[in-house]
């Protein structure tokens, strides 16, 4: 399928992405507003004292390994759990705990991590990489490019702490990825495979074989959201929500009432704080992909659905008739674009001279 050459130029985000900046976006709008100087063209920003600190102070891998120890302590004695597996599978929610605290984890720093704690932390560490891709996999199976997939892999990577960076993997995984986009730019149509030592390659592997995309029981979650609420009630003294430090599965359990542990009041407020969130994300697609690009709105919707669990895409009243109107809008945009670039011979309208490329389906 031949792409248009006007969509996103950051490819499409991932639902946590798009969140985490229509968030960001809004919080500084309100708390801290740029300040322009009038005596020249540059923008001077004011950074808040926690801003420069957070410039300037990087934890030790000691100390980041000894908050390890303590949070997941913590976390198992909340959970009343004594070990974060169960069958082999996670039961513990990882989800919250720092990438440099879980690396420390998995590498058994400092010998302080039993071997179901580094497994724990291993699993969480291939499980958010895994999700950081599921948005651009959606994409790619409709457009047919895996590019989208390589630079997610590679922000993700470049997110890496500085222990992660010095490791031999890292810098032999990071290189195939450059290796790979060099290769995609100068033939779009080139497919995972191609290079030894390939991240994306590997989920590759892992999702035909059925083996990403499975996130915890929301049962699960459910549970730790009704002990979370339970906890704040009794810190703050009223039985009113704050889903604000919810993550978005964490929020879906509970408008969803999963499990029946909720109560009308807590559905309620969820749902809407759902409802919020999504309709946040895509106002946020819509900006990232550009005034008039339908293409590019298009394949953000579908990397924000990819993204989100059946679960979350339920709680935000996100159906497949959405998916299914994305994947027909994108295909009208892209044709358009193909027929205007045929008649003006402008490759603005997208085309591109390798023909049509093979789609993930077809890999798959």
């Amino acid at each position: 399928m031949t792409s248009v050459g006007t969509a996103t130029s950051t490819s499409s985000l991932s639902y946590a992405q798009i969140i985490a900046n229509a968030q960001k976006a809004q919080q500084q709008a309100l708390t801290n507003p740029a300040q322009t100087s009038s005596d020249s063209g540059a923008t001077n920003v004011t950074l808040s004292d926690a801003a420069k600190a957070a410039l300037t102070t990087i934890k030790d891998f000691a100390t980041v390994t000894t908050d390890a120890r303590a949070t997941l302590d913590k976390l198992l004695d909340d959970a009343k759990l004594t070990s974060p597996l169960k069958d082999g599978k996670l039961a513990l929610d990882l989800g919250k705990v720092d990438r440099r605290e879980l690396y420390a984890m998995s590498t058994n720093s400092n010998q302080l991590f039993t071997a179901d704690e580094q497994k724990a932390a291993a699993i969480e560490l291939q499980n958010r990489f895994d999700q950081a891709l599921a948005g651009p996999t959606a994409v790619g199976r409709v457009t047919g490019s895996v590019k989208g997939l390589y630079v997610a892999a590679l922000a993700y990577f470049d997110a890496m702490g500085p222990e992660e960076k010095a490791s031999a993997a890292y810098a032999d995984q990071r290189a195939a990825l450059e290796e790979m986009l060099k290769r995609i730019e100068a033939k779009p149509s080139t497919l995972p495979g191609a290079v030894p030592n390939d991240p994306v390659n590997a989920y590759m592997e892992r999702l035909a074989g059925g083996e990403t995309g499975k996130p915890r029981d929301i049962k699960d979650v459910a549970g730790d959201a009704r002990t979370t609420l339970d906890a704040q009630y009794k810190a703050s003294g009223n039985s009113k929500p704050d889903y604000s430090e919810f993550d978005s599965r964490s929020l879906a359990s509970v408008a969803l009432n999963s499990n029946d542990k909720f109560s009308a009041t807590e559905v309620r407020a969820a749902s809407m704080e759902m409802r919020s969130r999504s309709g946040a994300a895509l106002l946020q697609g819509l900006k990232s992909a550009g005034t008039g690009n339908a293409a590019g709105f298009a394949q953000n919707v579908i990397s924000l659905y990819g993204a989100m669990s059946s679960e979350e895409r339920a709680a935000a009243g996100w159906s497949e008739n959405l998916y299914a109107a994305a994947v027909a809008n994108y295909q009208t945009a892209s044709k358009l674009g193909s027929m205007l670039g045929e008649i003006t011979g402008s490759s603005s309208f997208g085309g591109g001279s390798d023909g049509r490329s093979m789609s993930l389906m077809d890999y798959l």
